[in-house]
């Protein structure tokens, strides 16, 4: 059979961009199980409160829910195990030492498969208080309708 290729998302943490500002992104590597894998084709996870954090110089994946494969077995995993995360040495020391920093977390942005490899899109991200979060929806309503407007008039039909 041959191998996939491109991207194909699984899940996506809409919510995290609202709560957080993205500063800088990563790709990371899953250490999964069989029946997990299947899982992730059959296209069920939910990263809803999932985060990374470090434990002994490495990084994991914490409540990513991947429920259990219908199909499997005994040899079942478990839905909110915790995950190893699979970066560089490199990358791994220069995420914590940004969030030692102090302020910064990381959170996972989208799971997906890419050329046959389970990934998930790691962001190190700073909360935002309550009046950051209204600011950028008062921002993106005003891009919306300025885009609507523009758009009117564009095709001639102005009020």
């Amino acid at each position: 059979m041959p191998r996939e290729k491109g991207r194909k998302v699984v899940a996506s943490n809409k919510k995290a961009r609202h709560d957080y500002s993205i500063l800088d992104t990563y790709e990371a590597g899953m250490a999964l199980t069989g029946t997990e894998v299947k899982s992730l084709r059959a296209g069920r996870a939910s990263l809803v409160d999932a985060f990374a954090q470090e434990r002994n110089g490495e990084l994991y994946l914490h409540a990513m829910h991947i429920p259990e494969y219908t199909q499997g077995t005994w040899t079942n995993h478990e839905p909110r195990r915790t995950r190893k995360l699979l970066l560089n040495r490199g990358e791994i020391d220069k995420l914590l030492g940004k969030t030692r920093e102090g302020g910064l977390t990381i959170v996972p942005l989208q799971v997906y498969f890419s050329d046959g490899w389970a990934k998930v899109e790691i962001a190190l991200a700073k909360g935002k208080k309550s009046y950051d979060k209204r600011q950028d929806l008062a921002k993106r309503d005003a891009d919306r309708e300025i885009a609507r407007i523009s758009g009117r008039h564009g095709k001639g039909m102005d009020d």
